[in-house]
C-alpha cells in the first residue's frame, strides 16, 4: 500500500503524536509499504524511507513551538502525483483539513485519528464557552472520515457520546527492549537525584506546561519524606515551573531521548503523572515497560492503561491532595508491595508491542481502501 500522512506537528517537537508516527514510519518498509508524509516546515526532508513535503505555517500564540498550516492550502497536485491507496490525517486541524479536502477532491478514503482533548485544553485554560464549538468543529470534520481512531476506550465512548461516528480504537505499544528495568544506571541516578541516590526519587516525564498540571509535583516535596524529583521534558511553562521549584530538592533535564531516557526512566523508583487530559499516556507505558510502579489520574488513557492496586495506583482527577496522597502511599507501601507493582507492570508492557499495533492498523487500511479501491483518481473541476 501507499499511505499519505498529514500530521499537524512533527520533528522537531517532540510529543506523544511525533513519537508514535515516527514509530510507524520505521514499521512500514519493513511490511513493504511506502508513505509521504505532509508536515509545518522547520524538520527533516526525509524520515526512514518516508520523504518529507514541508509545509509553511505560522507559530500558534499559545504554543509557538506548533506551526499552523493554513486549512486552505492546496495539496490536490502533490497527492495526486503520489496516488496514494488511503490517507491518515493525524488529529486534523488545519494541515489536516487541506488533506481532507484534497482526498476528497481525488475520491480517496480518508483515515483519521484522534490525539488530543481539545475540549479538555479549552476548559483548563479559560474558555469552558468555546468547548461545545471545538466539539462541533472537530465533529464536522471528523465524520467526513471512513474511519476514526481513538487511542483508548475511555477517548471512543466519550467522542461518541459527541456524535462522533465510525470509531475503533487505535491504542499504542512500547519498545520493551528500550524500555526495560535493565536499563537502570547508578549515574543517571545521580544525575537524577542531585547525588542523593538513597533517597525516593520521583519522575514525571512529559510536557512541561499547565494543562499537564507540573504544578501538582510540587506538594510531593513536602507529603513525601526525602523524596527528590526529576523533571523530565520541556515545554512553554518551564521557566515558571523551574521558578515554582526553586530551592527544592528537583533537577530539570529538559528533553531525554533514546537510551538516555530509558535511563532515566528505569533509574526511578516512582512514575507520577498528574494529567488528567489523556487520550492514552505513552508515558505511562513506557514507565510501566521500565518497571516503575505508577501514579496517575483515573480518567482518560490511563483507565485502560492501570489496574488500580495491581499495576498502579488511580487517585481522583479533580483532587490535588488525592494525587499527594497516592504518591505518599506507593512510597511508604514497602519495597514488596512496589515490586509487586513493578513486575505486574512490566508484564502488562510486554503484551503491548508495537508491531501488533501497526499490523492492526495497516489492516485497517486496507479494509478501508478495499471498500474505495474501485473509485479512480481524479482531479475536481
Amino acid at each position: 500500500m501507499k499511505i499519505a500522512y498529514f500530521t499537524e506537528t512533527f520533528l522537531p517537537k517532540v510529543d506523544g503524536v511525533v513519537n508514535t508516527l515516527c514509530n510507524l514510519l520505521d514499521y512500514l518498509p519493513e511490511r513493504g509499504h511506502e508513505s509521504l508524509l505532509f508536515a509545518p516546515a522547520g524538520g527533516p526532508d526525509r524520515f526512514a524511507e518516508t520523504r518529507v513535503m514541508q509545509m509553511p505555517g505560522s507559530p500558534f500564540p499559545l504554543y509557538p513551538e506548533i506551526k499552523l498550516v493554513s486549512p486552505f492550502t492546496d495539496v490536490t497536485e502533490e497527492l495526486y502525483r503520489y496516488r496514494p491507496d488511503v490517507v491518515h490525517l493525524l488529529h486534523p486541524i488545519a494541515l489536516g483539513f487541506s488533506g481532507l479536502r484534497a482526498a476528497k477532491a481525488l475520491g480517496i478514503p480518508v483515515v483519521m485519528s484522534y490525539h488530543t482533548d481539545l475540549v479538555a485544553y479549552a476548559r483548563y485554560f479559560g474558555f469552558g464557552a468555546l468547548s461545545q464549538l471545538v466539539v462541533r468543529i472537530e465533529r464536522w470534520i471528523h465524520n467526513q472520515a471512513d474511519l476514526n481512531l481513538c487511542p483508548s476506550g475511555p477517548t471512543l465512548r466519550e467522542l461518541a457520546g459527541y456524535g462522533f461516528e465510525r470509531l475503533k480504537v487505535w491504542t499504542r505499544g512500547v519498545d520493551t527492549q528500550r524500555f526495560s528495568p535493565a536499563r537502570r544506571d547508578r549515574e543517571m541516578r545521580m544525575r537524577l537525584s542531585g547525588g542523593e541516590t538513597d533517597k525516593p526519587l520521583l519522575l514525571f516525564v512529559g510536557r512541561v506546561s499547565h494543562e499537564k498540571r507540573v504544578h501538582w509535583l510540587r506538594s510531593l516535596i513536602e507529603r513525601v519524606p526525602g523524596a527528590r524529583l526529576a523533571i523530565v521534558g520541556d515545554g512553554p511553562a518551564r521557566s515558571e515551573m523551574e521558578q515554582l521549584f526553586a530551592g527544592t530538592p528537583t533537577v530539570f533535564t529538559g528533553i531525554l531521548r533514546g537510551e538516555e531516557l530509558a535511563r532515566a526512566y528505569a533509574s526511578a523508583d516512582a512514575f507520577c503523572f498528574p494529567s488528567a487530559s489523556e487520550t492514552l499516556g505513552n508515558v505511562v507505558l513506557e514507565a510501566m515497560a521500565s518497571g516503575l510502579p505508577v501514579v496517575a489520574a483515573g480518567a482518560g488513557g490511563p483507565l485502560d492503561l492501570i489496574e488500580h492496586g495491581r499495576t498502579g495506583l488511580l487517585f481522583d482527577p479533580n483532587s490535588e491532595a488525592a494525587f499527594a496522597d497516592a504518591v505518599q502511599k506507593l512510597v511508604a507501601s514497602g519495597d514488596f508491595i512496589r515490586r509487586a507493582y513493578s513486575r505486574a507492570g512490566r508484564e502488562y508492557a510486554e503484551s503491548r508491542s508495537w508491531a501488533a499495533v501497526h499490523d492492526r492498523l495497516l489492516d485497517d487500511y486496507a479494509r478501508v481502501a478495499g471498500l474505495q479501491m474501485h473509485k479512480d483518481l481524479r482531479i475536481a473541476g
